[in-house]
């Protein structure tokens, strides 16, 4: 803990938390998640590339993950699944050994086959839905796994699985994880940014990008890309006319003068050195950001290939391309989420697949396809990772009419990228698309990420109440038949 600098009262009236919030009023809100050290095994290995990865020679350097918050339902987008029109409108029966049929949130209905028309697409023949007519274009660039299951089929436990490796709160995410074993790309940008769906946060808000236990330097940085102000308190608010560039610079150098008495007391402790560096990281994002941010150097072929020109696309294809532009300019891992938590409007599609889906899908197919494109054409695509994925899949049988439930059983998730075997899929889910056959869960794919970013995932490991921690836990194995 650090402490406040003061001999007496008389000397400093307000002790050290009160000044920080008093001068840090330029950056508080984002320096706030970097207030904690820079790991020691970023340090140990060295400054930034990691080119050799942590424990073995890396192929990705980094990664972005596009998240389908509620529930991609598989059997409608990616797995085919024409069993389910041959049975459509019978009880679903799937025979005794295979286990109780249960639904989450309804009693379970009939077989209902998809509403939209699958094809077969690229050289690989890869059958996508009618949803995704340009995702259905860069199928040949794509690695799916077909048979990615989850341990529950509620949301907030799920995606707490997908996003942390365990189904309870309290565990970092795996970009905290990222930040924490490979540190920074770049001095003026963080290692792990959010761009969250402007409509709300996801299930478990914040939970699902937290660093936990992890130092706070590694916990996902927001990014509100389309709010007037993206980033909370990088600037003073415009009412703080006390506060000015040289009232700010005064205040800063006089922080500093108090951190390096304190640091000269204390030697052996790195943590107010880590908390020095964080606070210049927020003075330098107050440089970088603006520019990070604005898309007006993008050329008009730019900004239409991911649907800025249209207003069911524009949303997710700004952060789309503001994603590519972070991972240019060193962020280790951004993540991009496409719908909020709650009942609607996302991809929780309980009342009518056929008309819920369709307007997610809507939204970010478009974008989706722009991206992987325009990382390849770029070359950014032969050291950068894409990872499309969701917290799990829905019901081969009816809710209600027309909707489905969730379903832990089975979900579809796919990667481009460095490393990787493209136009291939690994892994496959029963007739129904109910339960996986060859079950892949968060710990293969978390541990393959690592793997391919040169990390040994069981060597990944932080002390933490007696127990060395992991973003796999006891879990989880390399999915090497996907890798190149």
């Amino acid at each position: 803990m650090v402490t406040p600098m003061m001999k007496t009262p008389t000397q400093f009236p307000i002790n050290r938390r009160q000044f920080l919030a008093n001068v840090g009023g330029g950056f508080g809100g984002v320096a706030a998640a970097y207030l904690l050290a820079q790991d020691t095994v970023a340090r140990a290995a060295g400054r930034p590339e990691f080119n050799g990865g942590l424990h073995h020679r890396a192929k990705v350097k980094r990664v972005v993950q596009l998240f389908m918050n509620g529930g991609a339902s598989p059997m409608d987008t990616f797995d085919y699944k024409p069993r389910l029109a041959q049975l459509h409108g019978q009880k679903f029966d799937p025979g005794k050994p295979a286990g109780l049929v249960e639904a989450v949130t309804s009693m379970p209905g009939k077989v209902m086959k998809s509403p939209f028309e699958f094809k077969q697409h690229g050289q690989c023949g890869r059958w996508v839905s009618s949803v995704f007519p340009q995702i259905a274009t860069c199928v040949d660039d794509l690695t799916f796994l077909m048979s990615m299951a989850s341990k529950s089929n509620v949301h907030g436990l799920a995606s707490y699985m997908q996003n942390t490796g365990f189904i309870l709160p309290g565990f970092p995410a795996m970009g905290a994880w990222i930040s924490y074993g490979l540190g920074r790309l770049n001095d003026t940008l963080p290692a792990f940014v959010v761009l969250p769906d402007p409509r709300g946060l996801p299930y478990n808000n914040q939970g699902n990008f937290s660093s936990a236990f992890l130092p706070a330097a590694h916990a996902g940085v927001i990014v509100r890309a389309s709010d007037p102000t993206p980033i909370n308190d990088l600037h003073p608010p415009k009412d703080a006319k006390e506060i000015t560039p040289a009232s700010e610079a005064d205040g800063l150098a006089l922080l500093r003068t108090l951190n390096a008495r304190h640091l000269a007391s204390h030697p052996g402790d790195s943590r107010l050195d880590a908390r020095i560096e964080s606070y210049e990281l927020a003075a330098r994002m107050q440089i970088s950001a603006p520019e990070l941010l604005d898309l007006t150097g993008e050329s008009d072929a730019t900004r239409k290939l991911y649907g800025l020109d249209d207003q069911t696309t524009q949303d997710f294809g700004r952060r789309c391309l503001i994603a590519r532009r972070m991972l240019e300019r060193g962020v280790r891992f951004v993540q991009v989420w496409s719908g909020p938590g709650g009942p609607t409007r996302n991809w929780d599609n309980h009342a009518n697949i056929q008309t819920e889906l369709p307007y997610m899908a809507n939204q970010t197919d478009r974008p989706t396809a722009a991206l992987v494109k325009d990382l390849k054409s770029r070359g950014l695509l032969d050291d950068t990772l894409v990872v499309w994925t969701t917290e799990f899949g829905r019901m081969p049988f009816s809710q209600g009419q027309n909707g489905r439930d969730h379903n832990g059983g089975t979900f579809v998730t796919w990667l481009a990228g460095a490393g990787l075997k493209p136009g291939t899929a690994h892994g496959q889910s029963d007739e129904w698309a109910w339960k996986a056959q060859t079950p892949i869960y968060c710990y293969d794919l978390h541990a393959t990420i690592l793997h391919l970013m040169g990390i040994d995932h069981t060597r990944l490991t932080f002390r933490h109440n007696g127990i060395d921690r992991r973003l796999t836990d006891v879990h989880g194995d390399v999915i090497r038949e996907i890798l190149a």
